[in-house]
C-alpha cells in the first residue's frame, strides 16, 4: 500500500514538531514567570548567574529552529545540550531510579527529549525543513 510506504522526512518533520512545540511551552512559561528558579538552582550549584538566562536559548530559540527546520543540526545540539544541563543540575539525584507507580524510568520525559534532539542533529530537519543547503541543516 502506497500510503504505508517509508517517509523518512514526513516522520522528521513530525519529530521537530513534536520536540519543538512541546519544549516551548516550558520556553514561554520562563519568558512569563521568569527563570528565578533557575537562577537559584545555577547559583546553589556555584555557578556563574548569567548561566540562567541559557535557558532562553536552550528552551526558546533552539526549539523555534528546530519547529522551522532553521540550522536544525546546531539548534538540535543546543537543545540536547540545555537538557543534559537541565538533567545534571535538578534531577541527578534521580538518573538511576523507576517510578515506583509506572514502573518506567523517572527522567523518561528528559530521556525522550535529549535523544530526540539527538536524532535530529545527526540526521537534521529533513525536506519540510526551511533551510537543507548547510552542513549544520
Amino acid at each position: 500500500m502506497k500510503s504505508l510506504e517509508k517517509n523518512v522526512d514526513l516522520g522528521l518533520f513530525l519529530l521537530r514538531l513534536t520536540l519543538g512545540v512541546l519544549m516551548l511551552f516550558h520556553g514561554v512559561s520562563k519568558l512569563i514567570y521568569g527563570p528565578a528558579f533557575i537562577g537559584q538552582i545555577v547559583d546553589g550549584a556555584g555557578l556563574p548567574h548569567f548561566i540562567t538566562y541559557g535557558v532562553y536559548i536552550g528552551e526558546v530559540i533552539a526549539p523555534l529552529f528546530i519547529l522551522f527546520g532553521f540550522a536544525t543540526r546546531a539548534a538540535a545540539l543546543v537543545f540536547s545540550f540545555n537538557m543534559l544541563v537541565a538533567t545534571l543540575l535538578v534531577h541527578s539525584a534521580q538518573v538511576f531510579t523507576l517510578d515506583p507507580t509506572t514502573g518506567g524510568w523517572t527522567l523518561e520525559l528528559q530521556g525522550l527529549y535529549f535523544l530526540g534532539a539527538l536524532v535530529l542533529a545527526l540526521t537534521g530537519g529533513g525536506k519540510y525543513a526551511l533551510s537543507k543547503k548547510y552542513l549544520w541543516d
